[in-house]
């Protein structure tokens, strides 16, 4: 085992960590001020169930020898339940570290993956239906999507497709799944009637700037090494993300006129998550074109939900989802055997972009699918959503007899 290594990634998961306060932030600025409290027990509640999840039998389920049909790995065993047999040596996971190290590293994506989903429920969701969501989806979304590309499933094996460190498994996965979720739960009280604004664009901009922190972790730490492979990763996250940034301002100055702080913010996260697939098989200069595309296009898709009618709250699927295909598409034709030992259809292998098409595919419709199942039954069962007086008074109060901010003289 390597200290240089373990400290890394114990640095890395506690980044990543960081990142779902930091998401909290983010979306808790967008909201209304009767919702913000809201939306920061939606994120931190996943630090806490996911936890769980995950160490009863996601971990397991994910990373945990092959339950197969056919050739195709589908799922993991049972054989890490608890993580009962993780010790402080790496006989399990063969990387320089210890067990536990991965066992944490990994437990900080199970985390975010489907807080990220919180924005695009915002403001009308229950919190019980909330937690009931994200525990069952920690388990029959989120776990078989991790093995079948990062733990011997059939994404990596049988479609050999790529994903450094998420595209697939955390952004895809999450942006469809909130899309099947806002079509189950339906449209806030005067959506497209009433003006619905950000209440405190700051904390959107402080949360940005956590989340782009905690990115360095969330990407050079997939590299699972301290070594050249995590300072690529480190500087084409830092790359796109600036462009892409900085294109969302200039294309928000050509549609609107002037640029805007929830713009720049949310451009520097499109361009984190298009960059978060593709980190360890790009260039620097690749990087530049994904946070340029990531920046125009998801721009763009933000038009997505008007022109197809569904609430999605705070832009998670033109964000997420969108940013996510665009990274692994990106992938496919960027990819350099030099950097990450794969070459993409620019450089020769116009196989790697079929791949990665197919993957993304795969990954739409299982995360949409399940998702919608599982929302219908938490709908018919528990409820989703909260009652129009709820609503109206705002979830702070309705759900938790809190409020975000008490101002006096």
């Amino acid at each position: 085992m390597d200290t240089g290594t373990t400290a890394w990634l114990l640095t890395s998961s506690a980044l990543v960590l960081f990142m779902t306060p930091g998401l909290a932030l983010f979306y808790g600025g967008m909201v209304r001020g009767k919702n913000v409290l809201a939306m920061f027990m939606k994120n931190y509640i996943a630090m806490g169930v996911v936890t769980i999840t995950w160490i009863a039998i996601g971990c397991s389920l994910a990373f945990s020898g092959n339950a197969t049909i056919g050739d195709w790995s589908v799922v993991g065993n049972l054989d890490l339940w608890g993580i009962r047999d993780v010790g402080l040596g790496n006989e399990i996971f063969g990387i320089d570290a210890p067990d536990l190290t991965f066992v944490s590293f990994q437990m900080m994506f199970a985390i975010i993956t489907p807080a990220l989903i919180a924005g695009a429920v915002a403001e009308r969701i229950k919190f019980t239906a909330w937690v009931a969501f994200i525990a069952v989806w920690s388990i029959v979304v989120y776990s078989p999507m991790a093995h079948w590309v990062w733990g011997g499933g059939f994404i990596a094996t049988e479609v050999q497709a790529l994903d450094f460190a998420g595209g697939l498994v955390v952004h895809i996965n999450a942006g469809a799944a909130a899309l099947a979720l806002v079509m189950v739960l339906g449209k806030r009280a005067g959506w497209r009637r009433d003006a619905i604004l950000p209440h405190a664009p700051a904390l959107t901009l402080l949360g940005a700037g956590i989340l782009w922190l905690g990115w360095f972790g969330f990407n050079a730490g997939s590299a699972l090494a301290a070594d050249g492979l995590a300072a690529n990763a480190f500087i084409t996250t830092q790359i796109a993300a600036a462009v892409a940034a900085t294109t969302w301002c200039v294309v928000e100055i050509m549609r609107n006129g002037k640029p805007t702080a929830i713009g720049i913010a949310s451009g520097a996260v499109a361009g984190l998550v298009a960059i978060t697939p593709a980190a360890g098989f790009v260039s620097p200069l690749s990087a530049v074109v994904i946070g340029v595309a990531a920046g125009a296009i998801c721009f763009y898709a933000l038009q997505l939900k008007f022109q197809f009618d569904f609430d999605d709250s705070l832009d998670v699927i033109a964000v997420h989802l969108v940013g996510g295909i665009i990274g692994a598409l990106l992938l496919g034709l960027l990819a350099e055997e030099r950097i990450g030992d794969v070459d993409g259809l620019f450089f020769g292998n116009p196989e790697q972009f079929l791949r990665q098409i197919i993957s993304v595919v795969i990954a739409i419709v299982w995360a949409f699918g399940i998702s919608y199942v599982l929302a219908k039954i938490i709908d018919a069962t528990i409820g989703l959503r909260v009652t129009e007086e709820e609503e109206e008074q705002g979830l702070d109060l309705s759900l938790h007899g809190e409020k975000g901010y008490i101002l006096t003289d």
